[in-house]
């Protein structure tokens, strides 16, 4: 399960009294991702997610200081950096590998939130320790929770993943799970909460739910 801090922001499944039937996930993240190069390497990962609407109303209540019946960039600035470091433990939900190397990430940076419509959008930027040189090699990327708490889905659209200062010629593409896939684990057959509850960051059940991105370069 997720760290404490985690926990509270998930929480929405308590407050949408999910019950003992239902499975995982409880949490539904439509993302986007942005590959950063600079001089020929890769710098890092800008992530933007939007919550599902269950998840933006818990979380946000009582944020709207003044009361004027919006959430502006500025009443949720605390939350978005607070919880975007608690993300450290799971890995910030991110593998990124560099011509087969997988790379260990800076702390985050730039971390915003912002409402659209009833979705809480979050964004920051995941630099890498030490910029990373493809060679003849790829980048792949992933993006998903491991305890499969939390449901990772690239968007729809060319926007789903961009590539910003890469060099000329490089295209990214994008797998998503199989949908079959996610019913499987939406019925979670032969599946107890507790089976969920004692998965951790090291677990690597939720990789089969995975959003894959490859870069390759010419």
């Amino acid at each position: 399960m997720p760290t404490a801090a985690l926990r509270s922001l998930l929480a929405v499944a308590a407050c949408c009294a999910v019950t003992a039937a239902q499975a995982h996930p409880h949490v539904w993240v439509s993302a986007r991702a942005q590959v950063a190069y600079a001089d020929g390497k890769v710098t890092g990962v800008r992530h933007t997610w939007s919550f599902d609407p269950e998840y933006s109303a818990y979380v946000t209540q009582g944020l709207d200081a003044n009361k004027d019946g919006k959430l502006s960039p500025d009443e949720l600035a605390s939350l978005a950096t607070t919880n975007t470091e608690n993300l450290a433990e799971f890995g910030y939900f991110t593998k990124l590998k560099v011509a087969g190397k997988e790379q260990a990430f800076a702390e985050p940076r730039e971390a915003a939130m912002r409402m659209e419509g009833n979705a809480l959008t979050l964004s920051f930027l995941l630099p890498l320790k030490s910029p990373a040189a493809p060679g003849r090699g790829v980048a792949a990327l992933e993006v998903y929770d491991p305890t499969y708490f939390v449901s990772f889905g690239f968007a729809e659209g060319q926007d789903a993943v961009t590539l910003t200062g890469a060099p000329q010629g490089c295209t990214a593409s994008v797998t998503r799970p199989k949908n079959d896939q996610t019913k499987v684990a939406d019925a979670k057959t032969g599946m107890s909460e507790a089976f969920f509850e004692a998965l951790t960051a090291a677990s690597n059940y939720g990789e089969q739910f995975a959003n894959r991105v490859i870069v390759a370069c010419p």
